[in-house]
């Protein structure tokens, strides 16, 4: 039976050579040893040694900037093996990025490619004695520039070389993150001691036909030379089925089928129960009967299409998911560390547990990141959590020739392996925005007649998904049309990504189209006042003082968040005012675009909010910040992925109040409808009926008693049903008469949780708790909130060791504050 286990260590980590363009290595650095976590990386081990200051803090970022350019060596012993075992293998799960492995000085291989596992035989060397593991890595920088040189300029989005290397392309830096170009051994590592044969490879092929289940599990197996001759069993059971076949001697492949009646499905949480199923599959000798290896995982019985029909308006974008079309909520995943080897498993489920409680049923998995863990994909999985996995290539040409079409392919191959037993998994896509950018991003003039990837995406990825993965739908790219003689970013077809509105336009020209699928789009905001302060030390904080500054990685990023602004209010005259706004004008933007593109179901198909976390502290369109607070977005989305939407958008016949409807079940809708005046007294009132059927949209005009005379700058719109709440203003907030807030506070105090009850004596437009003001740890249950007179909302809050009602004035602000002080 193949054994595994850990090299004992411990392991030792020193720097090797930096180039003199980055400066020499710090003292406290040069000729140190230090000790080594893996997995780990560089960084993470010179920063528990105190051997760094956190880049994460001010402007320290560029204070490391000479550890990307720098070659490191990792270095542990192998214990000698002398048990029986005609075969030990060193198995490296994940080497960042360019390495060079040698026992006691003789190389045994060499690796490049930060997206694959790798697996060397050390048979040899640790059946004579104790040896000596050296991993050592070159820069990356070293090989990408280099490898630049040789292929030529290729146009790239950032100036970085990322594109030239199968590494993580955001550790180069991105418009959200920071520059820390990583190296080490990020993924665990293991020796294994197997006899006659191993299980190679395991890709099982899970679907539903006729409402029963169809497995077909494919293998690959590597033998000894002793076990070249030997006849394999192969074993497989799944859902109390069970099947076995026999592999020749010699043989190196083999594949068992088998049939589960009806079994328990796999839903999306937002459509049903995530169920899963033990699948294991076990390789004997057939002679002997002794076990040789076995691989084992949850897998869920679902069937998953890409409905791409034709129509009059253009061609869909629709997930099918055991024939119930869906209207897809999600969101962009980035990795959740700019160093991700410190993501944790309990790190993933918090941060997917959220997602789920936001009634997101999606996450993209973005190309300029990795093929996350798998803790990853189980808790999506358990979850009930569809994942859009992207190949990891963004925002760049990447060349078709050298190394890289060979380690593309692969690391492709591995990975669609590695991933394919989870439900969860929806789709595979090519690219982020490549297609689009060859087409409009002036590529063409640059290139030269080079190549740019083309040929990736459209022939190799989805040749190696259709032979290997056929249960699942493949894209070429996001955004992507669906075909060459299509733009790729053709609101008519295929999958979108608006970008012009945060960065030319306002937010309300979300409201001038439907895209049939919209899978970017977002709107800035900086993160918790919790993070600010822990992050950057600048007093007093303003929008461009230094740290701030260097937090917003964004082209423009702080211009785009004051022109978002200012159609609305006028500039802000405080940091805390600012930091407020800008913060509400995220979810505004994010409400607008998400209100109008659901009332357009099953037009649009869906929408993937970018982005869902942050990597580090920084301004961002993230909803959950690099410190893991969560900003007004998150609770935004909370509101607008729920099953039933109540929403008041103008159409072409007027003031329309909409009822989104996802769940499985009718909504018969009774809206009271209020046109209010600035002081909260009613000006006119009605009560309108719709239903919305299953999955369905229903909307009504307005009545003409609730609309005509009204004055824009004196009087808004109020639509509650069954506790959902739509207001509409036609007026910028800076044109509004809003009075000066007035409301009381009222705390009270449990155990670990208080309560802060806020009774309104005027309109509070957009009342917003930052509980983090009353202490860093501390959270709430909800975000924005608009109360009448009269009305009352209780934030309840967790990690407020001492509360008091005094504290509370200081974090709570609405849109009437920001035109005027407060004297309730």
């Amino acid at each position: 039976m193949l054994v595994a286990s850990a090299p004992p260590g411990p392991w030792t980590l020193r720097a090797v050579a930096a180039p003199d363009s980055t400066g020499p290595v710090p003292p406290q650095v040069a000729g140190t040893v230090f000790a080594a976590q893996v997995p780990g990386c560089v960084h993470s081990d010179l920063l528990a040694a105190h051997a760094l200051p956190d880049p994460y803090l001010d402007a320290n970022e560029e204070r490391v900037a000479w550890v990307g350019r720098t070659d490191w060596a990792y270095a542990t012993r192998l214990p000698r093996t002398d048990d029986g075992f005609e075969r030990t293998d060193l198995v490296f799960e994940g080497l960042d990025t360019f390495a060079g492995i040698s026992v006691d000085g003789v190389p045994v291989g060499a690796t490049s490619n930060m997206h694959r596992g790798y697996r060397f035989d050390v048979t040899e060397y640790v059946a004579r004695r104790d040896s000596d593991l050296t991993v050592a890595f070159t820069s990356a920088y070293t090989v990408a520039e280099a490898l630049e040189a040789e292929l030529g300029p290729r146009p790239n989005a950032y100036p970085e070389p990322f594109n030239y290397v199968r590494k993580m392309a955001s550790s180069f830096g991105w418009d959200w993150g920071p520059k820390l170009v990583t190296a080490g051994i990020w993924r665990p590592v293991r020796i294994e001691r197997w006899s006659t044969a191993r299980l190679a490879s395991v890709a099982p092929q899970v679907t539903v036909r006729d409402g029963d289940g169809h497995v077909t599990v494919r293998v690959t197996v590597e033998r000894t030379a002793a076990g070249a001759g030997r006849e394999l069993r192969l074993r497989v059971n799944v859902a109390g089925c069970a099947t076995e076949t026999l592999l020749p001697a010699g043989q190196a492949a083999g594949a068992a089928d088998l049939r589960v009646p009806s079994p328990t499905l796999w839903w999306p949480h937002t459509l049903g129960a995530p169920n899963l199923h033990e699948l294991t599959v076990t390789l004997e000798d057939a002679e002997s009967g002794e076990r040789l290896d076995d691989w084992g995982r949850r897998v869920g019985f679902r069937m998953v299409e890409l409905d791409t029909t034709p129509d009059a308006m253009g061609s869909a974008f629709r997930f099918v998911v055991n024939g119930v079309p869906v209207f897809t909520r999600g969101v962009n995943w980035i990795p959740d560390d700019a160093l991700p080897s410190r993501v944790t498993a309990e790190r993933y489920r918090t941060r997917l547990e959220q997602a789920k409680a936001a009634n997101i049923d999606l996450v993209r998995v973005w190309g300029g990141g990795i093929y996350e863990d798998e803790a990853f994909y189980a808790a999506c999985d358990e979850l009930g959590l569809m994942v859009w996995q992207d190949f990891p290539f963004a925002c760049a040409a990447y060349p078709e020739e050298g190394p890289l079409p060979a380690e593309i392919e692969a690391e492709a191959r591995e990975n669609v392996v590695r991933l394919m037993p989870h439900p969860s998994l929806v789709l595979w896509n090519g690219n982020n925005e490549n297609l689009w950018g060859h087409e409009d991003w002036d590529w063409k003039g640059p290139l030269a007649g080079r190549t740019w990837g083309r040929g990736y995406y459209l022939e190799l990825l989805p040749r190696i998904v259709a032979e290997l993965d056929p249960t699942r739908p493949y894209w070429a790219g996001s955004p992507w049309s669906g075909s060459p003689d299509i733009h790729p970013n053709d609101v008519r077809h295929g999958t979108t990504h608006l970008w012009e509105e945060w960065n030319r336009r306002p937010y309300t020209d979300y409201l001038t189209t439907v895209p049939r699928f919209v899978a970017e789009f977002g709107w800035q905001a900086p993160p918790a006042m919790a993070t600010v302060r822990r992050s950057i030390s600048d007093r007093p904080l303003l929008p461009d003082s230094p740290g701030m500054l260097h937090h917003q990685k964004a082209e423009d990023g702080n211009g785009k968040l004051a022109r978002g602004l200012a159609p609305y209010f006028n500039a802000p005259d405080d940091f805390d005012t600012w930091h407020y706004l800008t913060q509400l004008n995220q979810a505004r933007a994010i409400a607008t675009g998400i209100e109008h593109w659901r009332a357009n179901w099953p037009l649009c198909s869906g929408t993937v909010v970018w982005q869902l976390n942050d990597c580090w502290p920084v301004t961002s369109w993230a909803a959950i910040d690099g410190d893991g607070h969560l900003k007004p977005l998150y609770y935004e989305l909370r509101r607008l992925y729920a099953d039933r939407l109540l929403t008041l958008q103008h159409g072409p016949d007027g003031l329309l109040v909409t009822a989104v409807n996802q769940s499985g079940s009718a909504w018969p809708a009774a809206v009271e409808l209020r046109r209010v005046r600035a002081d909260g007294t009613t000006a006119a009132h009605a009560t309108v009926h719709l239903r919305a059927a299953p999955r369905a949209v229903a909307r009504v005009v307005v009545p003409e008693s609730l609309t005509q005379g009204a004055d824009a700058d004196t009087e808004f719109w109020v639509a509650d049903c069954e506790g959902l709440r739509a207001v509409h203003f036609a007026a910028p907030d800076k044109d509004f008469a809003y009075p000066v807030a007035d409301y009381g506070i009222e705390v009270t105090a449990d155990d670990d949780t208080a309560r802060i009850t806020v009774t309104a004596r005027t309109l509070l437009r957009d009342l917003l708790l930052q509980a983090d003001r009353l202490d860093p740890a501390a959270a709430t249950d909800r975000g924005r909130v608009t109360l009448l007179p009269g009305e009352q909302v209780t934030f309840t809050v967790t990690g407020w060791p001492t509360p008091n009602a005094q504290a509370v004035p200081a974090a709570l602000f609405c849109v009437n504050d920001a035109a005027g002080p407060h004297t309730g």
